[in-house]
């Protein structure tokens, strides 16, 4: 490769308060257009902005998390521009001293290995409103439901070097926020938000090239196409003699490109000047003490506790632990069936398959962590075998009956006795005479017929252990 790529990103979080930033109007998602704005959110003359506070504890709990330095005095600015659906004419913002400074965040890359990406800083500001195209013919609807939402705008280092650490490291800080419970991260509904700055340069360069940035992309597999489709259409311009042109892009995902928006502005153009209305903020060490004390288990924690208390491996352990949710769900089902390694194969692999199907979160799970954990129970103290397992399993998706009901309702109980597995097994011997030379000449391969003829005839109740114990001892005989 002749070329590298850099990348930073910075990612608006949407913070899960009750209220807006600095009025009282609800943020509920989902409202009729214009429902959630009074008089301050609409620009009135003589309103006055109030902070919410809810809003500096969860900017100051991602801060702890992050192991950033949080900044004792932070200032609001106001950032100047003119757009439709920003009434004020101007962002309430942070410039020079943000709420959250440096901090760093430890990915998991896809060859096992970990990369620590800085974090520049972390402040706290408003959302505009949103301007609405599809529902007007020719004309654009403007909605102040979500103008004043409190949002963390967090700034990465440009130190990722490819689009999949750029979607790691996304991963990473949605798994964070879900933890704290700063911000659900619905990036479909837009809690959460990336803009993506790429340029390229030749391997070994040490200057930075000239970057684009492309906005608001709102999912991880949009984030890896508009990266690559940029860093492409940069190398092919240079190649050709081109030069690249510091700019704002659109993500086009239909046509997979980026499209110029706008000339990027530099901070110059937004003329900042410190927010009038607003005091600065100034915390001391109790406060942040006491927000320190309200973190719960993180991620990285979590995973080692998983690996010591549970032995799971480290990538099972790294799978679990990735969301909050799943990791507690995990918990329920351990405490319930006794058995750590069955519960982390059943929850990560065999219900996260149905819940990527039918996109839902665990915590909407059509099987609960109390069903599921009777489920492994049974297969555990061998009631049923991991195949019926299965069975039941698709039954409870059906119904909300428990794996004891569906098995006694359908005779799925595992047979456990050996005089029926042992006539089972001389049945299946008698009747198959020419498989049975075929092995004891030699052709063990053939073990694997004996096998299923006896499942196929036992109805898969047969317990596997006793059969293939049995049947290796007559074959032998």
């Amino acid at each position: 490769m002749v070329w590298e790529t850099v990348i930073g990103l910075e990612v608006h979080v949407q913070l899960a308060t009750k209220s807006k930033l600095f009025s009282g109007s609800s943020i509920t998602f989902g409202a009729a257009p214009n429902t959630q704005a009074n008089i301050f959110d609409l620009a009135m003359p003589g309103t006055l902005p109030v902070m919410n506070e809810a809003a500096l504890r969860m900017a100051v709990k991602f801060g702890l998390a992050i192991d950033a330095e949080i900044g004792r005095k932070s200032v609001f600015d106001r950032k100047n521009y003119f757009y439709p659906d920003l009434p004020k004419g101007y962002q309430v913002s942070q410039l020079d001293f943000p709420t959250v400074g440096k901090g760093e965040l430890e990915i998991a890359l896809e060859d096992g290995s970990t990369k620590v990406v800085g974090i520049t800083r972390a402040h706290i500001e408003e959302d505009a409103g949103k301007s609405l195209h599809e529902d007007f013919q020719g004309l654009t609807g403007i909605d102040l439901n979500r103008a004043g939402t409190p949002l963390l705008e967090i700034v990465s280092e440009p130190e990722l070097a490819n689009a999949k650490e750029a979607v790691a490291y996304l991963k990473k800080l949605h798994s964070i926020i879900r933890y704290l419970g700063i911000s659900d991260g619905n990036m479909a509904q837009g809690s959460m938000r990336c803009d993506a700055n790429v340029s390229v340069r030749k391997k070994g360069d040490t200057e930075l090239g000239t970057r684009t940035e492309i906005k608001n992309i709102n999912s991880f597999r949009f984030v890896e196409k508009a990266i690559l489709h940029e860093a492409e259409r940069q190398i092919d311009i240079i190649e050709d003699g081109g030069r690249i042109v510091q700019e704002t892009r659109l993500y086009d995902a239909d046509k997979n490109e980026t499209r110029s928006m706008r000339s990027k502005e530099v901070a110059n153009d937004y003329r900042y000047f410190p927010e009038p209305d607003l005091l600065p903020i100034v915390i001391d060490e109790a406060y942040i003490e006491a927000v320190r004390a309200e973190l719960p288990e993180l991620p990285n924690a979590k995973r080692e506790r998983f690996v010591s208390q549970y032995e799971l491996s480290e990538y099972d352990a790294g799978v679990i632990a990735s969301s909050r949710q799943m990791a507690d769900f995990f918990e329920e089902v351990v405490a319930i069936c006794k058995d750590a390694k069955l519960s982390s194969n059943w929850v990560s692999v065999d219900l996260q398959a149905v819940l990527n199907k039918q996109d839902l979160e665990i915590e909407n799970s059509p099987i609960s962590a109390e069903r599921l954990g009777g489920l492994i129970a049974r297969i555990k103290d061998k009631t049923i075998s991991s195949k019926i397992a299965k069975t039941v399993f698709e039954a409870m998706l059906e119904s909300e009956q428990s794996a004891d009901e569906i098995i006694a309702s359908q005779g799925l109980k595992q047979v456990t006795d050996s005089g029926a597995i042992e006539k089972l097994v001389d049945e299946v011997i008698a009747n198959n005479p020419e498989q049975v030379e075929q092995y004891r000449s030699g052709k063990e391969k053939v073990f694997a017929f004996f096998i299923g003829q006896a499942m196929k005839a036992s109805r898969g109740k047969a317990n596997p252990e006793q059969l293939n114990t049995l049947l290796k001892q007559k074959l032998k005989a």
